[in-house]
């Protein structure tokens, strides 16, 4: 069945840190009243159809649930299937899609305003290139994401939000699994 949602959840299963098994995260969204759950991969990928009233309630419900069950508190971004697909579609850097473990997409909780945007340094990971488009940055990174200094946290403390990226490859799969 299509998923009409999709969370992404920021730092789990990372270097055996935060630790969440996947069924368990499935519960927690079942629990939270969402329907057609479904995880992808061990990094935070939930895919589930909710009503646009739980959806707007639900990345402070998961977060809190989590806390509450497993002592550790976790961003919670969500994506519509269709706010993903404009995503994908307005890709800056379509040269990169070649080299799909290079190109990121950093998933924004809130849109910037111009003036946080205004406030990156554009020479901070040269030649790593970023573009803010909306609620979702861009990373095409010159040799991966293991050294660059475009960091989540080096976003967050700009533009006054939360964020969480994945791999080009996780996207477009995301995207996949969301129509079938």
């Amino acid at each position: 069945m299509p998923a009409g949602y999709l969370a992404l959840l920021r730092g789990i299963n990372v270097g055996g840190k935060n630790s969440i098994r996947m069924l368990d995260l499935a519960a927690i969204f079942a629990e939270a009243g969402c329907k057609d759950v479904r995880t992808y991969i061990q990094s935070g990928n939930v895919l589930f159809n909710a009503t646009p009233a739980l959806a707007k309630k639900l990345p402070a419900l998961i977060t809190q649930a989590i806390e509450a069950r497993l002592a550790i508190r976790i961003p919670v971004v969500l994506r519509t299937r269709e706010q993903l697909q404009a995503a994908i579609a307005a890709n800056p850097y379509p040269e990169a899609v070649l080299s799909p473990k290079l190109l990121h997409l950093v998933f924004l909780a809130d849109s910037p305003t111009a003036s946080s945007i205004a406030s990156l340094d554009p020479n901070r990971s040269a030649p790593d290139r970023y573009s803010v488009k909306d609620r979702d940055i861009y990373l095409c990174l010159a040799t991966g994401a293991a050294d660059t200094k475009l960091t989540n946290a080096y976003f967050d403390s700009r533009l006054k939000t939360i964020s969480t990226g994945r791999n080009w490859l996780t996207v477009t799969k995301l995207l996949e699994l969301m129509q079938d």
